[in-house]
C-alpha cells in the first residue's frame, strides 16, 4: 500500500510541474508579446474581446452584385439586437433635409426653401428606406455614363421637359443620356472641347470643378475622361430627381443651391467653376453670389458663364427678355468681376470666361477701394449654416508679385501625392510633412489589408464611395482609380478642418454633421468607409440615427468598411443586424492585439412591396 501511495503521490507532483512548466511558458509569451506589440492597456480587454466577437482575417461576406443574397446566413445570432422595419413605399425617394413639404413652409427669397432643412427629433423616421419594386445593380462605369436603369429612378418628366435640349431619353427600359445640356444641345464633349481652347484642362492644372445648377450632370461626366473631377450640385425642385440621375450615372453630384448660406466647401478649392444657363441672378445682392465663387475659386482658376445673358444683342429674343434687362444683367456681373479682380480672357459667342488673379498684389489698389466691402472673418474655411455676405475674402499673402497666393500646386496626378500647400505652411494643425507623409503610408497599409477582405474594393464593383471621416484624403489617395470617385466628408466636430489640404491633392469632399441626413438621394454610394466616425460622435447623437442614414444612402449589396475601436464596434454590429445587414468583424492588420478592429458590413437586396421587406 505504501508503494501504491508513493506512485500517486509522484503522478500529482509530475502533473503539478507540467502545468506550472506550462503556465510559465504562457506567461512569458503573452509578455513578450505585450512587449513587442507596443501597447499596453486594454491588451488583454482586446484579446477577450477578439475572442468573444470570433475575429479573424477570413470572411463569409459575399460582395458580389446579385438580387438575393439569402445564400448567406447572419452571423450574429444576437437576440437582442432591434429589429429596424422598412419605411412606407412613398418613402422610397426620401430626403429628410430636402423634404418638399418642409421646403414650401421657408422663405422664398434668395432661394432659401431650397436649402437644408433638416427634421426635428420628433420627426425623424426609424425604419429602413426601400427600394423600388424592380430595382437592379446600375451599370458599370463607362456605360453608366450614358445609361441608367428606368426603375432605379422611374421619372420621366424630364424626358419631355428637356427633350429639345438632349439633356435625357427613355428607350425601352433604360433611360439614355446622349451628354446634351442646355447650352450643349450638340454635346458636352464638343463643348468642352470650346473650353480646353482657352482653359489649360488636358495638362492636369485644372483638375477640381464646380458646377453650379448642374442638371443631370453631363458636363461633370464627360470631365472625367479628361482627368477633371467636377463637384456637381443642384436643388430638389420642379425639374424632378438631377441629381439622384447623375449619382445613378456614376458622377459626383449632391443636393444644393446658391442661396443665403455659405456652400459647404473650403476657401481656394476649385480650380475651375462653371454655370451652364444654371438661372443664378449673378448681378443681384451686391453681387454676393459671384464673391461667394471667388472664396472657393483657387487663385489663377476660371470661371465659365455660359447662356443668359452673355451675347444678348442675339439672343435676347430667344430668351424672352428686353434687351434693357439682358444689357443691364450683363453689365453688373462685368462691374462684379472687375471689383473681384477677374481677368476676362475671352468671350465666344455665349461663353464667356474669366480668370482669378493670383494674388493681391496683382490688382493694386483693391483693397483701397471704399466700394470694396473686404470680409471680417478671417476663417474663411467656417462654413457650415454660416450666412453668405457680400464681402470679398482676402488672399492669403504672398513675397513677391509672382508668387500664388496660398502654394503653387503640382499638376494631377503629382498633385496626389505632393506635400498639400496647407500643409507645408502649417496651416493644418497636427499635422507636419513628415506626419501627413506617414499619413499616408499607414492608410496604403490600410487599404491593403482591406482588399484581402473585399477583392471588389478597386475592380469597377464599387463606382460612388463615401469617406465620412476623411482625414487629409489619404484612404481616398489609396484607392484612387479611373474606376471610382470618392466623396470625402470632414465632419464640422472634427477637431482638424482638413477639407482645403484635400482638395489641395486633386480630391473632393464636403463639410457635413453626421448628426444629420446628408444632402443626397436614397442609394446613392456603392460603398461607405466610416473610420472613427462611432468613436468621435459618441455622446452627441444616437449610433442607430448614423447607421439609419448610412443605410439610406447605400445601394441594396453595397458594402461598409467600420474602422473603430473595438467596444464601440460591438454596438454597431449588434445594432447593424437589425436592419438586414450581414457582418463580419476582423483584427486589426497588426494582430489581434491592437484595440482598434474592423467591421465589414453588405446591405442585402430588398425591395419596397415585397415578402421580403415585411419580414
Amino acid at each position: 500500500m505504501a508503494i501504491k501511495g508513493n506512485s500517486g503521490d509522484n503522478r500529482t507532483r509530475s502533473s503539478l510541474s507540467i502545468i506550472i512548466l506550462v503556465g510559465l511558458c504562457c506567461f512569458f509569451y503573452v509578455l513578450g508579446a505585450w512587449q513587442r506589440s507596443g501597447f499596453g492597456k486594454g491588451d488583454s480587454i482586446a484579446l477577450a474581446i477578439t475572442k468573444q466577437t470570433e475575429c479573424d482575417v477570413s470572411t463569409k461576406l459575399n460582395f458580389e452584385t446579385h438580387h438575393g443574397i439569402s445564400g448567406v446566413g447572419n452571423e450574429l445570432g444576437d437576440s437582442e439586437a432591434k429589429t429596424f422595419k422598412p419605411c412606407d413605399d412613398h418613402h422610397t425617394d426620401y430626403t429628410p433635409c430636402h423634404d418638399q413639404k418642409r421646403a414650401m413652409t421657408f422663405p422664398r427669397n434668395n432661394m432659401v426653401y431650397r436649402e437644408r432643412h433638416c427634421p426635428p427629433d420628433g420627426e425623424k423616421l426609424y425604419c429602413l428606406i426601400p427600394a423600388p419594386k424592380g430595382y437592379v445593380a446600375p451599370f458599370p462605369w463607362p456605360k453608366s455614363r450614358d445609361y441608367v436603369p428606368y426603375a432605379n429612378v422611374p421619372y420621366k418628366s424630364l424626358t419631355v421637359e428637356k427633350a429639345i435640349q438632349n439633356w435625357v431619353q427613355f428607350e425601352g427600359n433604360v433611360f439614355r443620356f446622349p451628354g446634351g445640356g442646355t447650352q450643349f444641345p450638340q454635346g458636352a464633349d464638343k463643348y468642352i472641347d470650346q473650353l480646353a481652347s482657352v482653359i489649360p484642362i488636358a495638362n492636369g492644372t485644372v483638375r477640381t470643378a464646380l458646377d453650379t445648377g448642374c442638371g443631370v450632370a453631363s458636363w461633370g461626366a464627360y470631365l472625367l475622361k479628361r482627368n477633371v473631377l467636377a463637384m456637381s450640385f443642384a436643388p430638389r425642385d420642379s425639374h424632378e430627381a438631377q441629381v439622384q440621375f447623375a449619382l445613378e450615372r456614376g458622377v459626383p453630384a449632391v443636393i444644393g443651391v446658391l442661396g443665403s448660406i455659405k456652400l459647404p466647401y473650403p476657401s481656394r478649392a476649385f480650380d475651375m467653376a462653371h454655370c451652364s444657363r444654371c438661372l443664378i441672378p449673378w448681378g443681384a445682392n451686391d453681387g454676393m453670389y459671384m464673391m461667394e465663387v471667388d472664396r472657393v475659386l483657387r487663385p489663377g482658376g476660371y470661371w465659365v458663364l455660359s447662356g443668359p445673358p452673355i451675347n444678348w444683342k442675339i439672343n435676347y429674343k430667344g430668351w424672352q427678355r428686353t434687351k434693357e434687362d439682358l444689357e443691364g444683367e450683363q453689365r453688373k456681373i462685368e462691374e462684379f468681376a472687375e471689383l473681384l479682380c477677374w481677368e476676362k480672357i475671352t468671350e465666344i459667342g455665349e461663353i464667356a470666361i474669366w480668370r482669378k488673379r493670383i494674388n493681391a498684389d496683382s490688382c493694386p489698389g483693391r483693397q483701397d477701394e471704399p466700394q470694396v466691402n473686404m470680409c471680417e472673418s478671417k476663417n474663411a474655411d467656417d462654413v457650415w449654416y454660416k450666412k453668405m455676405e457680400a464681402c470679398v475674402n482676402r488672399y492669403p499673402e504672398v513675397s513677391s508679385p509672382e508668387e500664388v497666393a496660398g502654394g503653387q500646386l503640382s499638376p494631377f496626378p503629382k498633385r496626389l501625392t505632393a506635400v498639400p500647400p496647407r500643409i507645408a505652411s502649417g496651416s493644418v494643425p497636427g499635422f507636419t510633412i513628415e506626419s501627413y507623409q506617414e499619413d499616408n503610408r499607414l492608410w496604403q497599409k490600410h487599404v491593403k489589408a482591406y482588399k484581402k477582405i473585399n477583392k471588389f474594393l478597386d475592380t469597377g464593383r464599387y463606382r460612388n464611395i463615401m469617406d465620412m471621416n476623411a482625414g487629409v484624403g489619404s484612404f481616398a489617395a489609396a484607392i484612387e482609380s479611373p474606376k471610382l470617385w470618392v466623396m470625402n466628408v470632414v465632419p464640422t466636430i472634427a477637431e482638424i478642418s482638413s477639407l482645403g489640404a484635400i482638395y489641395e491633392r486633386g480630391l473632393i469632399g464636403i463639410y457635413h454633421d453626421w448628426c444629420e441626413a446628408f444632402s443626397t438621394y436614397p442609394r446613392t454610394y456603392d460603398l461607405i468607409h466610416a473610420n472613427g466616425v462611432f468613436s468621435l460622435y459618441q455622446d452627441k447623437c444616437k449610433i442607430e440615427d448614423i447607421l439609419l442614414e448610412m443605410d439610406r444612402i447605400l445601394r441594396p449589396e453595397g458594402a461598409v468598411i467600420f474602422r473603430d475601436s473595438v467596444d464601440v464596434l460591438i454596438k454597431v454590429k449588434t445594432m447593424a443586424s437589425g436592419m438586414r445587414w450581414i457582418t463580419k468583424m476582423t483584427d486589426h492588420e497588426d494582430g489581434p492585439l491592437v484595440p482598434e478592429k474592423i467591421l465589414y458590413a453588405v446591405k442585402q437586396y430588398w425591395v419596397g412591396g415585397s415578402k421580403s421587406s415585411e419580414e
